[in-house]
């Protein structure tokens, strides 16, 4: 029998190099202060690193606007530091997976700028129409950063598209020598080493050529999510979310299948199903992500009980699950944690993330516990930040850096002035803090992964519910040679859980909370879980 791919049931830990570790008192994380922290992250027992965008950009969205492919940020170091970086982390077992941003570049990328000549090669590598007669936009689309998706360049006597900032021009993935280039930087960063890739904004590679009107929700359909922002106002059928993305994403796997031994995922924040979000590994990308547990703030079982029921009704995908990462609010802090952390709540969400079937998405920091930063409006560098402060304050929250240590100056992230400042409760959540106590979510969270590698069901066995009421959470995952039983009390009052499995299993030492176990009866204090083997 044929080895399973490494990546299917692997855990990723997600780095957002400017805010994880800085070598040179510059006050931005880099590649090197990263390739420091390698024994790190090898330590916690994860399979690979998910690594941000680290590509030169001006910075408008913080490297999600790419300027030039086929370099690094001076701010990040060199391609030999690049080139340093994979030789260690595969010495250490660790994969290195990219974050790339091939939907959009920056407005300072040469393709975008020899493309304000309609007399250029490149004129229609993105995405221009004329505009109305009043001048205003060609159509409805809004922009997920606020206003109309549309930015008028006099150089052309027209608009082009942008999903988000007016410095991301949409990259026309219809137009084969715009997606033969987007294809080439894959491979050019495969030959120099790289895993895999996770791919930004995946659901939205391909517009409707007609430039159709998005069609209104209606008002009776309008709850809070889409008062909270214009561009939720209608559904993205036209400027993104199209079925023949999954042509794209074929096309992008088997670029990267060329290479042995890789991986490629993609980001689906809207339009799950319709854009390819749960395509089997063998015809879209080889997994993906979506915004349903991330969303997700209310802390119940539903949350988790829907999006399997969701995954079940696609057995040939694998999923990536994700709780946490650089564009949500931090997982303990959107689950009603206080500011200075809940050790108990995190070890229930690590518990409960790391017993899921697919590939784990583990954001920096989650593994710490962290909670959300509140910072001052004149702190923000998040774009985001600014659109409806102070009732949302970006991005930044999430993103501020690393705490190593509880005692050094900017809890040893720099020895300079951070880029953001970091979090004064997260002093007493740092590594350091952590490492001295043997029932932090620091030791957990490394006791939780040594299991998923252990026991071969929490990896890469099934996954099926178990029927009880809330406030508890079961399933059991099954592999050929086993069984574990996964029982979460997701509440602050204790519960009790009934059933025959929990008779014959055994408890394995992985549990969280205190939890009595009599016959078939589970008494779950606040915030437990419980797993047992049978």
């Amino acid at each position: 029998m044929s080895q399973p791919p490494w990546w299917r049931g692997a855990t990723l830990y997600q780095v957002y190099l400017r805010s994880f570790c800085d070598s040179n008192g510059d006050g931005q994380g880099d590649l090197e202060g990263l390739r420091s922290q390698l024994p790190y992250i090898a330590g916690l027992g994860v399979d690979g690193i998910w690594l941000s965008p680290l590509h030169p950009s001006p910075n408008r969205d913080w490297g999600y606007d790419v300027s030039d492919y086929d370099g690094v940020h001076p701010d990040y170091g060199s391609l030999d530091d690049f080139a340093g970086l994979v030789k260690d982390a595969h010495a250490s077992g660790l994969k290195i997976v990219l974050d790339e941003v091939l939907c959009h570049t920056s407005d300072e990328h040469r393709w975008f700028q020899e493309s304000l000549s309609a007399s250029s090669p490149k004129a229609g590598w993105y995405v221009w129409a004329d505009p109305r007669p009043d001048g205003t936009a060609p159509n409805n689309w809004l922009s997920a950063f606020g206003g109309p998706a549309w930015s008028y360049q006099p150089a052309r006597r027209q608009h082009y598209h942008h999903k988000f900032l007016r410095q991301q021009p949409k990259l026309n993935w219809r137009h084969p020598d715009a997606k033969t280039a987007a294809l080439a930087v894959l491979e050019r960063w495969l030959e120099r080493g790289a895993d895999g890739y996770r791919l930004d904004v995946a659901n939205a590679y391909l517009h409707d050529e007609t430039l159709a009107d998005n069609p209104a929700v209606p008002l009776d359909e309008r709850g809070a999510a889409v008062y909270a922002h214009a561009a939720n106002f209608q559904r993205h059928l036209h400027d993104s979310n199209l079925a023949e993305n999954i042509d794209c994403f074929d096309e992008i796997r088997r670029t990267v299948d060329r290479f042995p031994d890789r991986f490629v995922f993609g980001e689906f924040s809207e339009g799950f199903e319709r854009s390819g979000a749960y395509a089997a590994p063998d015809r879209g990308l080889h997994s993906a992500y979506t915004f349903a547990l991330l969303r997700a703030r209310a802390l119940s079982p539903d949350f988790v009980r829907q999006n399997l029921a969701i995954l079940s009704r696609h057995a040939a995908h694998w999923p990536c699950i994700s709780l946490s990462n650089h564009d949500v609010v931090r997982t303990v802090t959107r689950f009603g944690g206080a500011p200075e952390g809940d050790p108990a709540l995190a070890k229930l969400l690590l518990a409960v993330l790391l017993s899921q079937r697919g590939t784990i998405l583990l954001y920096q920091g989650e593994e710490l516990g962290l909670t959300e930063v509140d910072l001052r409006r004149d702190q923000l560098k998040d774009p985001v930040g600014d659109l409806y402060y102070p009732v949302a304050k970006g991005r930044d929250g999430c993103r501020t850096p690393m705490p190593w240590q509880a005692d050094a100056p900017n809890l040893g992230f720099t020895s300079g002035q951070p880029w953001l400042p970091l979090g004064p409760q997260h002093a007493r959540l740092s590594v350091s803090r952590q490492e001295k106590d043997r029932a932090s979510p620091l030791h957990y969270a490394r006791a939780l992964l040594a299991a998923r590698k252990e026991h071969a069901p929490l990896s890469s066995g099934t996954i099926d519910t178990i029927d009880c009421a809330a406030p508890v959470l079961a399933y059991v995952r099954t592999s050929e040679d086993a069984n574990v039983l996964c029982v979460f009390n997701m509440s602050r009052a204790p519960a009790r859980f009934e059933h025959n499995l929990v008779s014959g299993a055994s408890a394995l030492p992985i549990g969280a909370g205190e939890v009595r176990a009599e016959a078939k009866r589970l008494e779950l204090a606040p915030l437990s879980a419980w797993f047992g083997v049978f």
